[in-house]
């Protein structure tokens, strides 16, 4: 299998670190540039047609090309540790603190660099208002995380290290581009953050 990628795109990371937690070492990484236009070469547009990394070449030739169903499909391959949860109430609770973590803190994130950065002009609409109502959403969700998690839980949705503390780790080091950041005001999340980037995945 091939994974084709872009180092510096936040949905590749995703799938690395979750392969990192698996310890899944057999899938070869195929660098894509977005900046450069790589997406759009006809060879990559054949594997994903709406231009966006990650995809998940299967040995048959076919494609995933959506960072959460690559995820799911390698927990199938390697079902332990249950990143998605164990079946039943366990799954449902990563599940919902996983979709959480995309609609509130990944996308607002990864939205405010999609609508300001100079990367996106002529490259994709900006409307720079739209920008900063995404960075003001964000900074509120951030805030209510660190509530959430005042209960001194160590991961996200609970006791075990979850897709959900992959989707919010990876949000929050790309909001880096976009000053946004945990700080000091936020003493939970800042506990939470260094723990799971203290993880060696993290790394990934």
């Amino acid at each position: 299998m091939r994974l084709y990628e872009d180092r510096s795109a936040p949905n590749p990371r995703r799938v690395r670190v979750f392969m990192a937690e698996k310890g899944v070492t057999d899938i070869q990484f195929v660098p894509v540039s977005i900046a450069d236009g790589g997406v759009l070469s006809e060879g990559f547009l054949r594997r994903n047609p709406l231009a966006q990394v990650p995809v998940l070449e299967l040995d048959d030739g076919s494609c995933l090309s959506d960072s959460m169903a690559i995820c799911r499909y390698l927990e199938y391959l390697h079902p332990t540790p249950a990143l998605f949860g164990e079946p039943g109430l366990g799954a449902a609770r990563v599940e919902m603190w996983n979709r959480r973590m995309e609609f509130e803190i990944f996308w607002p994130i990864a939205s405010v660099f999609r609508h300001q950065h100079p990367f996106f002009k002529g490259k994709h609409p900006q409307v720079a208002e739209f920008g900063d109502v995404s960075r003001d959403h964000a900074e509120k969700r951030l805030d209510w995380l660190d509530r959430e998690l005042a209960d001194g839980r160590p991961y996200i949705a609970g006791e075990t290290f979850s897709v959900a503390d992959i989707t919010a780790l990876c949000g929050i080091d790309f909001g880096r581009v976009s000053r946004i950041r945990v700080g000091d005001a936020r003493p939970n999340l800042a506990r939470w953050y260094a723990a799971v980037s203290a993880r060696p995945s993290a790394q990934a």
